[in-house]
């Protein structure tokens, strides 16, 4: 039951979408190692165990190669989300063969009709990230300049 409700608690905290700077985004709880001694709150009457669990990480690092999906495209930028992170930046002078095409729905097309529209799924590499304490979250500047990056399907998501 204790095991239960603690697991639960866990797995509440990880849905919460936050991350630490050292560790990344928490994405999934894989063994709950041990349950120590629970302590009692003075003031509120709360119990806090001290638990040892293991759990998958995301944690973006630059020169890393990943996937992400087109959130949102701008006349100079497209915005991207990978896996829990949603701000991943990518400049239009990050993706040198491709032009900013405006309408309702803008794109940004290269010369062989090549598209990064919204909700295509783009391979990037990673130009620089950062871990923004106010917001517990990460940020992304990314790049298309390189062997096998950019748009790798349309309109999948």
């Amino acid at each position: 039951m204790l095991q239960k409700a603690i697991v639960i608690r866990l797995m509440d905290d990880f849905a919460a979408k936050k991350a630490s700077k050292n560790l990344g985004y928490s994405m999934a709880l894989t063994t709950l190692e041990r349950i120590g001694e629970g302590k009692v709150r003075e003031h509120t009457g709360d119990v806090l165990f001290p638990v040892e669990f293991s759990c998958v990480t995301f944690k973006i690092f630059r020169g890393e190669i990943l996937e992400g999906v087109v959130d949102k495209i701008l006349k100079h930028a497209v915005f991207l989300r990978c896996g829990p992170t949603d701000k991943v930046y990518l400049s239009h002078q990050k993706m040198a063969d491709y032009k900013y095409v405006p309408g309702e729905n803008p794109i940004f097309m290269n010369e062989k009709m090549s598209k990064i529209e919204k909700d295509t799924v783009v391979r990037f590499i990673v130009v620089g990230a950062r871990y923004v304490e106010a917001e517990k979250e990460f940020q992304a500047v990314v790049s298309l300049e390189g062997d096998y990056l950019g748009p790798i399907s349309q309109n999948s998501v």
